[in-house]
């Protein structure tokens, strides 16, 4: 077996925020968000494509929400390597029961990687030289390795990771032992963060040998892989749900961090169109817009054939889909959720989720 690092992408999320763009059968991965024409699903996977050196080792996991959508935008994708969820349990269990199938075709000494569906990657020859690396380490001792972002900016909405030793230097680039992993602070405490020069943003990426992550998990989450052990996905109505981090990252002491730099972004929100795709412009309009003293304004229409006018408006989002349109500040963004869980509660609303 030569093959050095199977690629799993976790499609499974809801990506709300971007909402109402992003709909139940039609989540943020399913979107093209950057003017490009590919999916950010699609986008995955040709950029994971020559690291599994072809379909038959791209692996896909997925809720049976969206299992045909996956089929649609990847019709190359072996049905073998579709896995599908019969329920969401967040990322802890996909992890494990991924790892574990993955681990029947090719061994226990085989390095996996697992990448959200949904992130933006600007420089995709660094991306493949940063998971050169972290295969190298993978493969080398008994590793989890995360990829950190090095930061730009004080976000209060990622969760960070502290350096601790070094660890050595693969292909050109170092790896430390990981001090301790902190969720999303308070700008105070991230500007004091990065200050320090020591810490990265949590990519959510992961590279490890599957017998590593299967032998941790029994450790510290025994009540997630053994069900999986004995029945497959058809344990996953009694697993708890859980993220990976909570349930074995912020836990085991084989978590490295290689810090990288190859220009990310994870589109948790609208004002993410903005950072892509700003430049000098006074708006960002990926729609029809005629404009009368506006000036910040991201604006998103689904349909060629309509147009969004606006008149003296300022650092708004204005987003236009089928029978929805949003309107609301850039700062208010994250709110968007609420709105969502009020859709939910009414009957004449949720036919709009």
């Amino acid at each position: 077996m030569n093959q050095s690092l199977i690629p799993v992408i976790l499609a499974g999320g809801k990506g709300e925020r971007f909402w109402p763009l992003s709909r139940k059968h039609r989540p943020k991965q399913f979107l093209c968000l950057d003017g490009s024409g590919k999916s950010l699903l699609q986008a995955t996977a040709d950029r994971l494509l020559p690291i599994a050196g072809g379909w038959e080792n791209l692996w896909v996991i997925t809720s049976a929400l969206i299992a045909d959508g996956v089929r649609e935008q990847l019709p190359q994708l072996t049905e073998a390597n579709l896995l599908v969820e019969p329920e969401g349990r967040d990322t802890a269990p996909a992890v494990a029961w991924a790892t574990l199938e993955v681990s029947k075709r090719y061994g226990k000494d085989v390095a996996i990687g697992f990448f959200p569906a949904d992130h933006w990657i600007a420089d995709e020859a660094a991306f493949q030289k940063t998971l050169k690396a972290a295969t190298q380490l993978a493969l080398r001792e008994a590793s989890i390795v995360t990829l950190g972002i090095t930061p730009n900016q004080p976000s209060t909405g990622y969760g960070y990771i502290e350096q601790g030793d070094a660890k050595g230097s693969f292909e050109g680039l170092p790896v430390y032992c990981v001090s301790r992993f902190t969720e999303k602070p308070d700008r105070d405490t991230a500007e004091s963060f990065i200050q320090t020069g020591r810490f990265s943003w949590n990519s959510g990426m992961f590279i490890f040998r599957a017998g590593v992550v299967l032998d941790e998990l029994e450790t510290y989450a025994p009540n997630i892989i053994r069900p999986l052990l004995e029945k497959g996905k058809e344990a996953y109505s009694e697993l708890e749900k859980k993220s990976i981090d909570y349930a074995l990252m912020e836990k085991t002491q084989l978590a490295c961090v290689l810090p990288a730099n190859f220009g990310w972004d994870d589109l948790g929100d609208w004002n993410a169109i903005e950072r892509l795709l700003k430049g000098d412009n006074e708006n960002v309009a990926l729609a029809k817009h005629v404009g009368l003293d506006t000036r910040g304004a991201i604006l998103y229409c689904s349909d060629e054939g309509e147009a969004i006018v606006t008149i003296g408006l300022e650092d708004v989002v204005v987003v236009r889909d089928r029978n929805v349109t949003l309107i609301v500040h850039k700062d208010r963004t994250q709110e968007i959720k609420q709105v969502i869980k009020l859709l939910q509660g009414d009957p004449e609303l949720e036919k709009l989720l």
